[in-house]
């Protein structure tokens, strides 16, 4: 038998699945420090079975899986396999090659497999025992175990020498068998009180049995007595239910007249309303031509205040224009005088020309300071000449000028003619228009009556249709207030059954032992089956009681037992039993003077409601209970 291989997922520094073939001969795994190599040796400790997290480096075994990097994220599991070379048959299987596999997750559960069944732990423990390859076993030697084992106590290192010598599984059997003797002697202690008990209760359980024949033969009396009465109570409530039923059928009959009523009133309500959205739309189709006449009012009137400021600017252009004119003409008259003046001027000059020329033989002495007196008036009589032409032309633009202010004037009095033209034919229009509102006022006053009659007339059928919808109401009230009553009953009845035959409202581990009621006759039922009691007492015996009311009855003793046992073989929890065997009616307070005081109803098991063979058992539970009216 030799290692094989070895496969690891997850487990610690190893985040991929990889996989360590060995073969004949020494395999030696090296590497630096931190590289994973003693992880390897954790690897096998832990799949063969390893439960301490201290022994793997760690502090919890949630610290055997990959934990993830920076760079990876953590997995979720851990998971090794182990083969091993079974070929000389080392370990007591029939494969040749055994594979044990071990997967932990993150929320703690754990797989063991073998070959690729799963198994338990002892499974794999009780394998490798005496071959040394358990997780105790010497061949694995972790760090630090050689120095533990040299300064280790003498008992310790007698393990790893019965490990060796193939006897730990032997010692182990023997101390397992020891521990069951142990059980097997305290339970036989036990058979010897239970028969010494039994014996005891041999001649009261005779009596009991007498008691038990009688009771028998009362009890079909009472079970004939018993079908009777629930064959009375039956007609009985056969006639309530077809009392109720004929009166759902009148309420139905009535709840359906009542929808054909509203039905109608519904549909001439629906009338009125198509009416009256209709005249709504007259109303909306009149407002419409009433603001579209408003708003091209209110344009002309724009366009007429427009025309009115152009006008006005118009008028003071012309103004601006007279004004300049005027002012132009007064200079012209200005300019014509100051003309005159110059020819006047020249006139003189020409005459004394002339004298000059008659006198010039006269005066050729002064003829140099004639001719230079000429030479100047000569100079002046050009410059005035120019000044003349200047004139002149200013005058020719000045009338062109005058000539273009009075084509725009005429211009300007077309368009005041066209203005005045149109502010006429605006005025029309909004005569037009004013009659045109007119007869639209007229119209909206007649739709506003039409309105109001119509609005009368709705109010009038929302009144009918308000005081039928309150019928309407009423009724679906009463109707529905006799389906609520009808389905809370209904679901009440439907509820007491479930508790009744599922055991609802019952621990896990009752309802386990009630569902083998049909299988076991010595389950007879829990307390709360057993006990009648009036609706008036209901919550004095329920106080009464407590939790014993979840209490299980069975026959006898050995009843329980089996019970107890198959609770603990399943792991259903816990139960209490009260075998009729051995419980003994208490003295009851029926006598005691205490009945007689103010307010005292009287003792709890005389309130209750029970069969013949149950009466030691109200008698234990309740015979010393007192229920009185008040909490004073």
């Amino acid at each position: 038998m030799y290692l094989k291989s070895i496969e690891v997922q997850g487990f610690k520094s190893f985040a991929n699945k990889i996989v360590f073939d060995f073969h004949n001969g020494i395999t030696g795994i090296v590497g630096p420090n931190g590289s994973g190599k003693s992880n390897v040796a954790d690897a096998v400790r832990w799949v063969l079975g390893e439960q301490s997290a201290k022994q793997l480096r760690g502090a919890k075994m949630e610290d055997v899986i990959f934990a993830g990097t920076e760079a990876r994220k953590p997995v979720g599991y851990a998971y090794v396999s182990i083969t091993l070379d079974n070929s000389d048959h080392a370990l007591a299987v029939d494969y040749d090659e055994v594979t044990v596999t071990r997967k932990v997750f993150r929320s703690g559960e754990s797989e063991y497999q073998m070959n690729g069944h799963a198994c338990r732990l002892k499974d794999i423990t009780e394998l490798f025992y005496d071959t040394g390859i358990g997780k105790e076993g010497y061949s694995i030697i972790g760090q630090g175990q050689i120095d533990k084992i040299l300064s280790g106590k003498p008992e310790e290192r007698r393990e790893l020498f019965d490990e060796a010598a193939g006897i730990v599984k032997f010692k182990r059997r023997k101390a397992a068998a020891i521990k069951k003797l142990e059980h097997e002697r305290d339970n036989l202690v036990r058979v010897n009180d239970i028969l010494s008990e039994l014996e005891k209760q041999v001649g009261p359980l005779e009596k009991q049995s007498e008691k038990a024949r009688e009771y028998l033969r009362l009890k079909e009396d009472l079970k004939t007595r018993d079908v009777n009465a629930f064959l009375l109570e039956s007609d009985k409530i056969r006639e309530d239910l077809t009392a109720v039923n004929e009166k759902i059928s009148i309420a139905e009959n009535e709840l359906l007249q009542a929808n054909a009523e509203y039905e109608s009133t519904r549909a001439e309500y629906d009338s009125i309303e198509s009416k009256l959205s209709e005249v709504n739309g007259r109303i909306e189709s009149i407002n419409t031509e009433l603001s579209d006449t408003e708003v091209e009012k209110q344009r002309l009137e724009g366009q007429i205040n427009v025309f009115a400021e152009q006008i006005k600017t118009i008028e003071a252009g012309n103004r601006h224009f007279s004004e300049r004119i005027a002012d132009i003409d007064k200079d012209i008259e200005q300019k014509n005088k100051s003309l005159e003046d110059v020819i006047n001027q020249k006139d003189t000059l020409k005459d004394s020309l002339s004298e000059f020329e008659e006198k010039q033989a006269e005066n050729d002495r002064k003829h140099e300071e004639i001719t230079a007196q000429i030479e100047d008036i000569s100079s002046k009589i050009d410059a005035n000449q120019n000044k003349i032409y200047d004139i002149l032309n200013e005058k020719s633009n000045i009338n062109a000028d005058n000539q273009r202010f009075k084509t725009m004037l005429e211009q300007l009095n077309i368009k005041k003619a066209e203005l005045s033209s149109r502010i006429i034919q605006g005025k029309s229009q909004e005569n037009a228009q004013d009659s045109v509102i007119s007869s639209l006022e007229n119209k909206l006053k007649e739709t506003e009556n039409t309105i109001a009659e119509y609005t009368l007339s709705i109010e009038h059928k929302n009144a009918a249709v308000a005081d039928n919808k309150q019928k309407i109401a009423d009724l679906n009230s009463a109707a529905d207030k006799l389906s609520q009553q009808y389905h809370r009953e209904k679901s009440r009845l439907e509820s007491l059954i479930a508790i009744t035959e599922k055991y609802d409202g019952y621990g896990n581990s009752i309802r386990k032992i009630m569902e083998l009621k049909s299988e076991n006759e010595g389950i007879i039922g829990v307390i709360a089956d057993i006990i009648k009691v009036e609706k008036k007492y209901e919550t004095a015996i329920e106080t009464a009681l407590g939790g014993t009311i979840q209490n299980i009855v069975t026959d006898n003793e050995n009843t329980a037992k089996n019970l107890i046992a198959y609770l603990k073989e399943n792991k259903f929890g816990r139960a209490t039993f009260l075998p009729l065997s051995s419980i003994s009616g208490r003295n009851t307070i029926e006598k005691e003077p205490c009945m007689n005081e103010k307010g005292v109803i009287g003792v709890a098991s005389s309130l209750v409601r029970i069969s013949f063979e149950y009466e030691n058992l109200a008698k234990y539970l309740l015979g010393r209970i007192l229920v009185v009216d008040n909490i004073d």
